[in-house]
């Protein structure tokens, strides 16, 4: 290794300054990186917006890094396409899964403080009302999020009703807007929305239809009062775990909850009631202990609506 190896960080997505518009997801990765910065390391860049390059944009990363960073669970298939032809390169997924000699995933465990979102959900509407989770590709950290805000809903409000479905695309906020119109015709009053470029038409459909809001990844409760709570998981922290832990040789998997509140936890919208928030740190204190397990999978039916494109 080089006294300062080149690292190669790859985003699913464009570069921009805006949460809005870049997405909250890949912004917390921006800012894992400039964490970074003081680290011995050259840092590198890239942006791929087009899904069906990830592979190709992973492979030429590799020819030219001693570690490439996947940004997201969209870049598990092509890291485990690549590494097993690049031994002697490090590649690590944040929010991955995926195992291999040379691949480590990193990982703050959205499905936790989507958990408690789910339960809030639950609190706040209506027994046997209907909520509404929206994301766009259904990779296995959104599925495990999806998975943690339904099982949420239901220990708070088991006779709620959840409209659940992924639109494809999380960069889109027209069809992020026309799916979360459909929710809201169908009867859904809050909706859990996982997505990055796509937030501004959520936040937009949101208000037309007078639904609460629960957002993720950042917390979303101080940029606008449609926001009931924020179930924040900071994969900047992710980011710089991995670079870290390449750096000290003990490039291993690591997976960071509710027990690190900087990277993993509910806000709360300054509406939310005392009551309510009491009964939110008790549950979060149960998670920890090991009294209620947050599940990874949901055996649901997925939503759509009748027009989604």
């Amino acid at each position: 290794m080089s006294s300062k190896p080149r690292v190669v960080a790859v985003l699913f997505g464009r570069p921009g300054t805006d949460p809005l518009e870049i997405g909250a997801f890949n912004a917390a990765g921006v800012q894992g990186l400039s964490r970074a910065a003081h680290l011995p390391v050259r840092l590198e860049t890239v942006w791929e917006p087009n899904p069906a390059r990830r592979t190709a944009t992973i492979e030429a990363a590799a020819a030219r890094a001693e570690l490439v960073v996947a940004h997201g669970g969209q870049g598990e298939a092509a890291v485990a396409a690549v590494a097993p032809a690049f031994p002697d390169v490090a590649f690590a997924v944040t929010q991955g899964r995926i195992t291999g000699p040379n691949i480590a995933g990193f990982e703050v465990l959205q499905e936790q403080s989507a958990f408690l979102a789910g339960a809030l959900a639950g609190w706040w509407i209506a027994p046997g009302g209907i909520a509404a989770h929206l994301s766009g590709e259904p990779v296995p950290p959104g599925l495990r999020g999806r998975a943690g805000f339904a099982a949420g809903l239901a220990h708070a409000n088991p006779t709620a009703r959840l409209l659940s479905g992924f639109c494809g695309n999380q960069h889109d906020p027209d069809l992020a807007a026309r799916w979360i119109d459909g929710q809201a015709a169908a009867g859904a009053t809050l909706n859990f929305a996982m997505l990055d470029g796509g937030r501004a038409g959520a936040i937009a459909a949101c208000k037309a239809a007078g639904m609460r809001a629960i957002g993720n990844v950042r917390d979303w409760t101080v940029e606008d009062p449609v926001f009931l709570a924020s179930a924040i998981a900071d994969n900047g922290v992710a980011m710089l775990a991995a670079i870290e832990a390449f750096l000290a040789g003990a490039f291993a998997d690591r997976r960071i909850g509710l027990e690190v509140p900087q990277a993993v936890r509910l806000a709360l919208a300054a509406d939310v009631p005392a009551e309510l928030a009491a009964r939110l740190a008790v549950l979060r204190a149960a998670v920890l202990d090991g009294a209620v397990r947050v599940p990874e999978t949901w055996q649901g039916a997925e939503w759509a609506p009748q027009r989604a494109t």
